[in-house]
């Protein structure tokens, strides 16, 4: 086995602890895995990994080597593009997650334009509304919206999702529109939380008097969902108020499903952020991902020029 493909496992193997994991997210046979890693240690004349039934620990020399081979593959990514001036010569495997009604309303309906520019790479898409592990799971990068608190990783603020609040015409014809903050004690919203059983945010808005202050009012709802496809589908379906990005909604509006309500309190824009590894070169085929990225954005939220 070549010695930079051995040095690709071993970093995987202890990045996410398992060689069944391992073996998985690269698609080898676990027993290819093993042979690689200990073939690796009779080279380097070392052990890298402690190897129990239960789990798989890095050595101290692992983890000396551990950041060793990152910096060395890195490099050798980058050098295999260096000469590359084609977009189209990009090779390679790209593994990115974002959110679900980003990547169904913004990425995939223009994936194939992305693929045909650049035919050397294959995309794994992954669409989940919980934040993944971008280093255990290996991804080379992801697009998040709202805070961070990882500052292991490296972020590029992109722009800001502007955001809505809307609710089905069957609903307001029921319910009646709300002209201020105060009519929405007899109306319902429909509860967004990351996970089941979590405290609801309620109706949050920028108060038009003081534009930097922030407000919240507790509402009343009958449902509560955890993803972004459930909530605009309760919504649709007249359960309540909803507050998300006006990414993909135009098609509702312009049909009179859903109706744009409160516009002077708006909740405050969502940070949309690009999220990589901690990298010293940042390999042509993500810098050119991400820079597509941008580009499908500014149709959406106000984008801001990103570092190269």
């Amino acid at each position: 086995m070549h010695q930079i493909e051995a040095m690709q496992i071993f970093v995987r193997v202890a990045e996410l602890a398992s060689f069944t994991q391992a073996a998985e997210t690269l698609g080898l046979p676990k027993a290819s895995v093993s042979v690689a890693v200990r073939q690796l240690e009779s080279t380097l004349g070392t052990r890298l990994l402690h190897r129990t039934t239960r789990k798989v620990q890095v050595t101290q020399d692992g983890q000396i080597f551990h950041e060793r081979c990152k910096d060395v593959l890195a490099d050798f990514d980058e050098l295999q593009s260096l000469f590359r001036s084609d977009p189209a010569q990009l090779r390679g495997r790209l593994r990115v997650d974002m959110p679900l009604g980003v990547a169904r309303d913004v990425i995939v309906p223009h994936l194939p334009e992305f693929l045909r520019a650049h035919p050397g790479l294959e995309i794994e898409l992954s669409s989940k509304d919980r934040r993944v592990d971008l280093v255990r799971e290996g991804f080379d990068c992801v697009l998040r919206v709202g805070s961070l608190s990882d500052s292991s990783l490296i972020a590029r603020l992109v722009g800001e999702y502007r955001l809505v609040n809307c609710a089905s015409a069957d609903y307001l014809a029921r319910r009646g529109v709300p002209a201020t903050v105060d009519d929405l004690a007899v109306h319902q919203m429909v509860h967004y939380v990351p996970t089941l059983g979590g405290r609801p945010a309620g109706f949050e808005y920028v108060d038009p008097a003081d534009p930097g202050r922030e407000r919240s009012v507790t509402m009343a709802g009958a449902v509560t969902v955890n993803n972004s496809v459930s909530y605009l589908s309760a919504c649709l379906a007249g359960l309540g108020i909803i507050q998300t990005p006006s990414a993909g909604l135009q098609p509702h509006l312009q049909s009179g499903q859903l109706v744009e309500i409160l516009p002077d309190f708006r909740p405050a824009p969502m940070p949309v952020w690009l999220v990589y590894p901690n990298r010293r070169h940042l390999p042509q085929r993500v810098q050119a991902f991400m820079g597509w990225v941008q580009g499908l954005l500014s149709e959406w939220c106000q984008v801001f020029p990103i570092a190269k």
